[in-house]
């Protein structure tokens, strides 16, 4: 896995995201890729944050939030880092079943009203 150097464009094609999304990744210091010039090279220490990062949205965390986390592995290792995500997991958990319910609980009333509306309609043939 050491062996790996991606260009912007093949980073950009591998995780499917825009150039503008790489750019942005590196701005707000997710990403370091080594620079030559001004080309950009991406290792395996960026595709293994690069997969985390995406990983991390698709659970509904936010940037900043993935940048503390992703920090914490360079200053205080791996199980430090696990302990925090699962802190940081478990209150995204309650958040997502909160959602749930609520969700739910529009569902219905949605439910309900349509077929309220329904038998309107159909009252008035």
């Amino acid at each position: 896995m050491g062996d790996i150097r991606l260009t912007f464009k093949e980073m950009c094609a591998k995780f499917e995201v825009t150039p503008r999304t790489l750019r942005y990744y590196e701005y707000i210091e997710l990403l370091s890729p080594e620079r030559q010039g001004r080309s950009r090279f991406y290792g395996a220490r960026e595709c293994a944050r690069m997969t985390l990062i995406l990983r991390g949205r698709k659970f509904g965390f936010q940037l900043e939030e993935l940048r503390q986390w992703l920090l914490i592995y360079d200053q205080d290792g791996t199980k430090t880092q696990m302990e925090v995500f699962l802190g940081m997991a478990e209150r995204k958990r309650k958040e997502l079943k909160e959602q749930q319910l609520q969700l739910g609980e529009t569902l219905e009333e949605l439910e309900k009203l349509m077929k309220i509306t329904y038998n309107i309609l159909h009252k008035e043939k």
